[in-house]
């Protein structure tokens, strides 16, 4: 396992689980101008080190939502966890867009990767990272009634003093593995907000833990947006409470 602080130097025992440092808070500006919160997560593939989030979160046509670069906080001290950072990464370079997103045969994926450059994080940054071998090996390995974590900032909240992002437990809502309504997602059975698009979605993987890996976590899935009824009565009928979660292996093309 691969999985290290991108300090350069050997992972120290983190205050808390590793899971909270491996999913930083994002805020979208449009220059100064602050826009939206969001969550998200490092992907680590090679020595190459990646931001990954909900495409939408980078550009959002029907709204309008056009930022120029985003932030993330870093911890600088894996025991004292105040001790953090912003760190900001522009969007666009000579007008081109520098993260990556794609599309598949149901149409365009709502997940985006931006690379991180490793020299220009702050000296001392604790970043743990997720890595291909966090995915699943087959979808069957995954059972129905797995347990699942998604770790995020909805509507913003955190623990303000050590910048920490808060857990909701969900469940797996569609069959693992199948495509939902054709589409590259399966569902879970979350109370979720806005601020939550691009948090992963994970279970926890007892191997990884007996093997002493620094995230035993398996990352499933990337959590997207709330599914609901066009029909539904707002007055009447509460919300389905389902989500769309991209399955997590379209990060092995955005970040070949």
């Amino acid at each position: 396992m691969n999985a290290a602080p991108a300090d350069r130097s050997t992972a120290p025992t983190p205050a808390v689980d590793p899971l909270f440092l491996a999913t930083p808070g994002i805020t979208t500006y449009d220059g100064d101008i602050a826009l939206t919160n969001a969550s998200g997560f490092f992907f680590q593939r090679d020595d190459r080190l990646f931001l990954v989030t909900s495409r939408h979160v980078l550009i959002d046509e029907p709204s309008h939502h056009h930022p120029s670069r985003l932030a993330i906080t870093l911890h600088l001290d894996a025991q004292n966890l105040s001790r953090c950072t912003e760190f900001s990464m522009l969007l666009y370079a000579n007008g081109t867009a520098v993260w990556r997103q794609g599309t598949d045969g149901g149409g365009e994926i709502d997940v985006g990767v931006l690379e991180i450059d490793r020299e220009a994080l702050p000296e001392g940054a604790i970043v743990f990272a997720f890595t291909p071998e966090h995915l699943p090996g087959d979808f069957d390995s995954v059972p129905i009634d797995a347990a699942l974590c998604i770790a995020g900032f909805p509507l913003g909240f955190r623990d303000t003093v050590y910048q920490l992002p808060v857990l909701r437990h969900a469940a797996i809502a569609s069959p693992f593995g199948v495509r939902f309504q054709g589409r590259g997602f399966f569902l879970t059975d979350a109370r979720t907000h806005r601020g939550t698009s691009g948090a992963p979605v994970v279970t926890r993987h007892h191997g990884m833990t007996r093997d002493g890996a620094p995230l035993p976590w398996q990352l499933l899935g990337v959590h997207s947006a709330r599914m609901d009824m066009g029909n539904r009565d707002r007055v009447q009928d509460e919300s389905l409470g389902l989500n769309c979660a991209w399955y997590a292996d379209i990060l092995l093309t955005l970040t070949a």
